[in-house]
């Protein structure tokens, strides 16, 4: 009888060792079919592991569009910590963001697993200053450029703890593309980027190849959004681009510092 009961705690034990929390939220039953068809191109797992995400943290998630992400996080941090959507302000004046806005709200209110999700506009604080763990952005800077970066970055990273984390994935245009360039093809430069994020305060600690796609040429007809899951040119050499795939992407990670 002993000799099952120690067994049995083996057996429990190894279960618990073995738990992956960040595995269950990527597999969880609340993501879409269409969601989950995009993990070989997005590697969720890979990338909340590369940006040092535990489920205790509090983390911002900036401009989270229909919620690819959110679908992941919201289930990673639902028990211990907290996810906080910075959308578009629902005041907005461009309709395509305001339907967007409303879009991601109906799909948080449709869905209880999503309860515990706080809801912000993009150009508030965000959080209270130094009270969050990390912040997130997916595939975003392209909207951004300029004075609008500066902004979000600022506001980013006073949210965010001495210490805590800025983790950015964006699709990458090859080095030396004119500013006029990005913000028509929507590919972003690393060196911006890095810019960027390095004048607001933020220290660049890793980057990585996760999200990369040297299929990618990053020239075409309607930039980016030429490649899937947009497919802009629809029909017109379609087999071409969902060969290539989605787009080549950094992933970079940048710190707060301690003493800030």
């Amino acid at each position: 009888m002993i000799k099952k009961i120690f067994i049995v705690i083996f057996l429990l034990a190894g279960f618990f060792l073995s738990a992956d929390p960040l595995r269950d939220a990527v597999e969880n039953s609340d993501r879409t079919a269409k969601n989950v068809s995009r993990d070989v191109y997005r590697n969720p797992y890979e990338t909340i592991s590369f940006f040092k995400i535990e489920p205790d943290m509090k983390v911002i998630e900036l401009s989270p569009g229909g919620g690819w992400y959110t679908e992941i996080l919201a289930n990673y941090l639902n028990d211990s910590g907290l996810l906080i959507a910075a959308h578009f302000n629902p005041k907005i004046e461009n309709n395509y963001l305001k339907r967007s806005r409303a879009n991601y709200e109906l799909m948080l209110s449709n869905n209880e697993a999503f309860n515990k999700v706080k809801l912000v506009d993009l150009d508030s604080t965000l959080a209270p200053a130094s009270s969050v763990d990390a912040v997130l952005t997916f595939r975003n800077l392209h909207n951004w450029l300029g004075p609008t970066m500066d902004e979000i970055f600022t506001n980013s990273f006073n949210a965010l703890k001495p210490g805590g984390l800025f983790g950015v994935v964006e699709h990458r245009a090859k080095p030396k593309t004119s500013f006029n360039k990005m913000k028509k093809t929507g590919y972003v430069t690393e060196a911006y980027a890095i810019q960027a994020a390095e004048k607001t305060g933020f220290i660049l600690v890793d980057k990585s190849d996760i999200n990369s796609n040297f299929k990618d040429t990053t020239d075409h007809p309607k930039g980016v959004w030429t490649l899937p899951p947009s497919l802009r040119l629809k029909d017109l050499d379609k087999s071409k681009y969902l060969e290539i795939g989605e787009s080549d992407r950094m992933t970079l990670l940048f710190m707060k510092p301690e003493n800030s």
